[in-house]
């Protein structure tokens, strides 16, 4: 039976799901792999929001994203209308964001593992949270310095449809489904892929509700 490393470093079988399915040269999906550890990574959560507010950024655009943001560990993504990049300090406190816990870059460092990317090791962990109808257009991330690192994303709570495109504009992007606790790596050839959510649709969650949360791990500095 296949197994991956918990969150303490010891092993157990693979929760769900198998062995990852490719998405393109790059790029896999996770079924499940992050579902052994959401009690964990939600209480986590309890604590880092009090500290760093959600909140609706606005885009260099003038435009007010229907995602809630915020951020833990070294660096934090930030948009306004400035720009996008990646800043030490919440701009909305004037501290550092909340420290990156250990666990959620284990479970960065072991997704991206099974996924073929060795010693992955994120400095930010964009945290956005989903509600009826918020989405996210398609977009690359590549306010990052190092692109050799992959993205790693983990979804929590509602399902959600995940676009994934090619590196242009031009390719037509498929729609995968997302449900609780999957993850998905992109890095290497598909790094600069082209990707973003389709509009959240109602539901009830038993744990977060009305809700997603996307933990969204890189290497930014």
């Amino acid at each position: 039976m296949a197994e991956q490393l918990t969150l303490d470093g010891t092993r157990r079988p693979l929760a769900v799901g198998g062995a990852p399915v490719s998405l393109a040269e790059g790029a896999a999906l996770l079924r499940g792999f992050a579902l052994p550890y959401v009690a964990e990574i939600e209480t986590l959560l309890e604590d880092i929001e009090p500290r760093a507010p959600f909140r609706h950024m606005v885009t260099p655009g003038g435009f007010v994203m229907s995602v809630g943001m915020t951020n833990a560990g070294a660096l934090g993504w930030i948009s306004d209308r400035s720009g996008y990049r990646y800043s030490p300090v919440d701009p909305l406190s004037g501290r550092p964001w909340p420290t990156m816990p250990d666990c959620f870059r284990r479970l960065a460092t072991f997704a991206a593992r099974e996924s073929g990317f060795e010693g992955f090791v994120p400095d930010a962990c964009l945290i956005n949270r989903y509600i009826v109808g918020a989405r996210m257009t398609l977009h690359q991330d590549k306010d990052e310095l190092d692109f050799s690192a992959p993205i790693v994303s983990v979804s929590l709570g509602l399902p959600a449809v995940f676009l994934w495109g090619g590196l242009t504009r031009r390719k037509s992007a498929s729609r995968i489904p997302l449900a609780d606790g999957d993850v998905v790596v992109w890095g290497g050839p598909a790094r600069l892929s082209y990707h973003g959510v389709l509009p959240l649709k109602p539901g009830s969650h038993s744990r977060l509700g009305g809700a997603r949360i996307n933990l969204t791990f890189r290497k930014a500095g």
